[in-house]
């Protein structure tokens, strides 16, 4: 199919998402297709090891999406329209694209900075564009869009991190504000995908920040807290108090991001507990076994995110919970 459709389609399907972009009864069913050609289900996608057609496809796909996404940031729904139907559907059907070529396995996107290709970067710039225009609670009520969002989130922070910190710090919050929310959800899948990516983000930390100025990433990060101090410690207050105060169907997906932002705010951790103990000082019992809580969460676990130190916690965050679940 994909011999059938590039180079002989390609320029039409571009052309026609560039030009009909406020026309969903167009570009639905045009964005719909592209997501399908690019979805590699069951591994259907396979080229030769020689062959260029894993990133010729990606390229054309970005092409497009980059040519509607761009549109769509500077187009004005009419007040009378249906806001899901003339731009939260397309804008999701569009990052759902995306999000099936990016995590498809069938391009090496090391090529594109190796031969100098703005491809991968001009539509990773316009899908974040495209996330920023979406008005949270807007998009939470529709599902379908919500968890494409939270989905390409995810693979953006698991497969490029370096890309995702290189963003402007207010960008950079607003996403990690988007994620905390996500937290919240009670879709299960939107919370652990949430989880993952703040795990992908703060392990990215973790290992870059000690950098400091010696490295990009090193300085980005360095930037980015000295603006933003508190970027990590909301994402820890909220893990935190979802993982004591509710129930959490997904425990093991929100231990995962637990260590390593811990282990990058060590010391917000300690007031954070602190404070919870000490709001319980009309019980002094209900405080002592608080603490001992906390004790038994952090017993054996070390300043490092090897995997047997991060299997630690996991397994200490089951008793922890048990206690906690007793005095609340």
């Amino acid at each position: 199919f994909f011999d059938f459709i590039y180079p002989a389609y390609t320029p039409l399907l571009r052309e026609v998402a560039m030009r009909w972009y406020h026309t969903p009864s167009v570009t639905t069913p045009l964005l719909k297709l592209v997501a399908e050609i690019v979805y590699n289900k069951a591994q259907r996608l396979t080229f030769d090891s020689s062959s260029p057609n894993g990133i010729l496809l990606f390229r054309e796909t970005s092409s497009l999406i980059y040519a509607y996404g761009t549109n769509m940031l500077t187009h004005e729904i009419p007040p009378s329209a249906n806001v899901y139907e003339h731009k939260y559907k397309g804008i999701g059907i569009a990052l759902l694209a995306l999000q099936r070529a990016l995590s498809g396995n069938y391009v090496n996107f090391g090529v594109f900075a190796l031969y100098g290709d703005k491809a991968l970067d001009d539509v990773l710039s316009i899908a974040i564009q495209l996330c920023l225009s979406m008005h949270l609670s807007e998009m939470m009520s529709f599902p379908k869009v919500a968890k494409t969002y939270f989905t390409l989130v995810e693979i953006l922070m698991r497969n490029h991190t370096a890309t995702m910190v290189k963003l402007d710090t207010r960008v950079l919050t607003h996403l990690a504000s988007t994620l905390q929310e996500g937290l919240k959800s009670h879709e299960v899948s939107i919370s652990s995908q949430c989880a993952a990516a703040i795990e992908n983000l703060a392990v990215y930390h973790f290992t870059h920040a000690p950098e400091g100025q010696r490295t990009e990433a090193g300085r980005r990060l360095s930037e980015h807290l000295a603006q933003e101090p508190a970027l990590f410690q909301g994402l820890l207050a909220t893990l935190l108090q979802i993982i004591v105060f509710e129930e959490c169907a997904n425990q093991w997906s929100l231990s995962r991001p637990l260590l390593p932002l811990i282990l990058i705010n060590q010391e917000y951790f300690s007031q954070w507990q602190e404070q919870l103990i000490a709001q319980q000082a009309g019980s002094p019992e209900r405080q002592s076994k608080l603490a001992s809580a906390f004790q038994k969460l952090m017993a054996d676990v070390q300043n490092n995110l090897e995997s047997k130190n991060r299997d630690k916690i996991t397994t200490n965050l089951t008793l922890f919970r048990h206690e906690v679940k007793a005095l609340f």
